[in-house]
């Protein structure tokens, strides 16, 4: 192992796809993380879920629980690696399967691990093995587990030592609630039998205050609830009814307005009734009459008839007498100021949770020593905890052992995705369009992932995908070759996870990108064939249109033709102003070309130098905003998407990306046979079309004439430039003055 002259690890990097990484080679390397600047890591957290890695190590790393292993937690593992470990050589292995011998006996952790091994292979029947494996250890761990104790502090009833214990864990459990037990069983904790007891104690208090001042409280005993709940119910609807029958006898003329017009009844008559219906209990509770009692054995309200009957039978015949089936409102008055101290102390209820279970239960629960058996299952299940967490703390170094060095090289650095090897976070491969891309991440939040992926400047696609049996899932693959002419939203394809499993793919999503400088050299030519295309398409559209409305007037048109005839002059045959805009068009357009022309068949020999000029001038632009774009993508923002906090700028250079995806090739020594008996049919026409207009176009602006002179006849425009500068001349001898070159009319 190299250091530094002060002693500290001497590290060596390297360089992948444009990216400095630390490389961690060796058992060595991983234990001196900890002297490792975390500035130097290229990641400071990722998720526990949605990776390609056994998660249950993952949580274990992820001591505090949220979800995601971070920089602390990952140095916290090796730092207990170390102290564990005499001999780190083999974590680079990846095996599985810690010797025993690697365990160190000089220190605490070492020698508690080594004996809980021991143990834990005897137990499993392997005494005298030197091995613990990941399977032997989780088995461990399941069985602790499930113990009947497991030294969690969570106790579940079934693990109570007795009938009335268990019992009282139930009832626990259906009032103030417990916690999940490693076993995946609901149990009871000290926490939760302390806030039962205390739910326990204050409801007995509450109704300890009432007992005391019972005849006033609690003026029919246990049915004064009923009483009260009975006159509770009805209260507003009575108030109302003496209010009315007040007022009818205030003023003889308010007793039709009290009782409710006819009207009120013929709308609720009109729809269909029900002793429900919100219409019908609306009108008053009873016939009001001045000075009348209400009559709670007569005709009421149907829709309050249940109300009337429990307040009869629950409050009024208990209080007042059996024989009172009327009530006045005087008595009614006092019906509620009885019951009002009932009401005031039930406004001060306490232990609401555990009222549930009746006041006899609530007594007997806090009258025996249950309290103290249940603390007592408590405290035994934790005095478990020292050998269930030396179990753990097997299966901790054995998951390590075989895990740790993979990790570390898909945190502190990205050797696997850079070395082309699969990294964590790539969920498989999609293919699709004749191509395969390695780059594909499970999405766990679409909703963030789409607003974050954007700017990693890749080409993504989202693609959701399903499989019998299992539940589906979202990818996003980046396609770093190729081009996206046939990539749009509802195309499908197929998915391999890692696993090998096939999935069915559809796009559902696209995030544009360059996707490489080949696309972007093509891509001006593709948007103007596409755009003819489009405009093609409405001109065609358009004119079929108006030939079907000609159609269709066509009849009305020929029917009246004599009489349009003999009522509009004639119309000429051509606007002479049409004429002469579509000439003066003509004529611009080519003198533009000519000049074009002129230009690039003046260059000569260096005419091919021409070609490629106008080549660069058009798709020169896409090219260059491709290649910066391109450069600038960076693995980052996919990854923190998902919950990563990638720490380094993660690119992707032009040669690491494309090697990501791979487009269709015919295999090396493959024979591939060139007829096609349903090819298109040539026309030898459009070929002699183009080469007799390239000969004219040379004929036309002299090139014959300067190789040939005087062959084939002169063309007017060659005459014009040759006439132009003959006067040219002959102005510069009168003058005396030098000719100037002859221009293109």
């Amino acid at each position: 192992m190299s250091t530094t002259s002060d002693g500290r690890r001497a590290w060596r990097f390297y360089r992948a796809g444009g990216v400095d990484q630390v490389l961690l080679a060796e058992a060595a390397d991983v234990l001196a993380l900890p002297e490792l600047d975390q500035k130097l890591w290229v990641a400071l957290s990722c998720p526990v879920k949605g990776l390609e890695f056994d998660e249950r190590t993952l949580t274990l790393l992820d001591v505090d629980q949220d979800g995601r292993v971070r920089a602390a937690e990952l140095l916290a593992a090796v730092k207990w690696l170390k102290a564990v470990l005499q001999d780190p050589t083999g974590l680079v292995l990846g095996a599985d399967g810690v010797p025993l011998s690697v365990v160190s006996t000089t220190t605490p952790e070492g020698q508690a691990v080594l004996a809980s091994a021991r143990h834990m292979l005897e137990v499993l029947g392997k005494p005298g093995t030197l091995v613990v494996t990941v399977a032997d250890a989780a088995e461990a761990s399941a069985r602790g587990a499930k113990a009947r104790w497991n030294g969690d502090g969570v106790v579940p009833p079934a693990s109570m030592p007795d009938d009335e214990t268990r019992k009282a864990a139930e009832d626990l459990l259906s009032t103030v609630g417990g916690r999940e037990d490693r076993s995946g069983q609901q149990g009871v904790t000290a926490e939760s039998i302390a806030a039962f007891f205390t739910q326990l104690a204050a409801h007995a208090e509450w109704h300890a205050a009432a007992e005391a001042k019972a005849a006033e409280v609690l003026p029919l005993g246990a049915g004064t609830a009923a009483a009260s709940a009975a006159v509770e119910a009805i209260a507003a609807k009575v108030d109302d009814w003496f209010v009315r029958c007040r007022v009818a006898a205030f003023d003889t003329r308010a007793h039709t307005a009290v009782n409710r017009s006819e009207q009120a009844y013929l709308d609720a008559a009109a729809r269909d009734l029900s002793v429900t219906c919100a219409e019908l209990r609306q009108l008053p509770l009873a016939h009001v009459e001045a000075g009348r009692a209400l009559d709670l054995a007569g005709p009421v309200n149907p829709a309050w008839q249940a109300e009337v009957d429990a307040l009869r039978t629950a409050a009024v015949e208990p209080l007042l007498g059996k024989a009172s089936t009327s009530l006045t409102e005087v008595q009614w008055t006092a019906l509620k100021a009885r019951l009002a101290p009932y009401r005031g102390w039930a406004t001060t209820r306490a232990g609401a949770a555990v009222e549930p279970l009746g006041l006899a239960r609530v007594k007997a629960l806090l009258a025996g020593n249950v309290r103290a058996r249940l603390e007592q299952a408590v405290a035994e299940d934790l005095a478990a905890a020292p050998r269930i967490e030396a179990a753990l703390q097997v299966e901790r170094l054995a998951r390590y052992w075989r895990d740790l060095f993979r990790l570390v090289n898909n945190f502190v650095s990205f050797s696997d995705f850079y070395a082309r090897k699969k990294a964590v976070f790539q969920a498989g491969t999609l293919y699709l369009d004749a191509r395969t891309t390695d780059l594909c991440v499970q999405v766990l939040d679409a909703a963030k992932h789409g607003t974050m992926a954007g700017k990693s400047g890749t080409y993504l696609v989202y693609a959701e995908c399903s499989r019998p049996g299992c539940d589906k899932m979202t990818v996003a693959c980046a396609m770093t070759a190729g081009d996206s002419d046939a990539l749009f939203v509802g195309r499908n394809g197929v998915f391999y996870d890692r696993k090998g499993r096939d999935w069915d793919a559809t796009i559902t999503k696209i995030v544009e990108n360059p996707i490489s400088i080949r696309q972007a050299f093509w891509s001006p030519y593709k948007k103007l064939i596409r755009l003819i295309e489009e405009q093609v398409a409405k001109r065609a559209a358009a004119a079929d249109s108006a030939a079907n409305a000609k159609m269709a007037g066509a009849a009305t048109a020929v029917a009246n033709a004599d009489q349009t005839k003999a009522s509009t002059p004639p119309k000429p045959k051509f606007e002479v102003g049409t004429i002469a805009a579509l000439g003066v068009a003509v004529g611009g357009i080519t003198a533009a070309l000519g000049a074009l022309l002129q230009a690039f068949f003046g260059l000569g020999i260096w005419m091919p130098l021409g070609l490629l000029g106008i080549v660069i001038l058009i798709s020169g632009p896409s090219m260059v905003i491709a290649w910066l774009k391109l450069r600038q993508r960076n693995l980052g923002p996919l990854l923190d998407a998902n919950g990563w906090a990638v720490n380094a700028k993660a690119k992707m250079n032009v040669p690491f990306g494309g090697s990501l995806t791979q487009v269709a090739k015919l295999p090396p020594g493959s024979h591939r046979d060139l007829s096609d008996p349903f090819e298109e049919p040539r026309s030898p026409w459009k070929t002699w079309v183009v080469v007799l207009a390239a000969l004219g176009a040379l004929w036309y602006f002299g090139a014959f004439e300067k190789l040939v002179p005087n062959v084939l006849p002169k063309s007017g425009y060659v005459e014009r430039v040759e006439k132009q500068a003959g006067e040219a001349k002959a102005a510069a001898s009168a003058t005396n003055a030098p000719a100037p070159a002859a221009t293109a009319p």
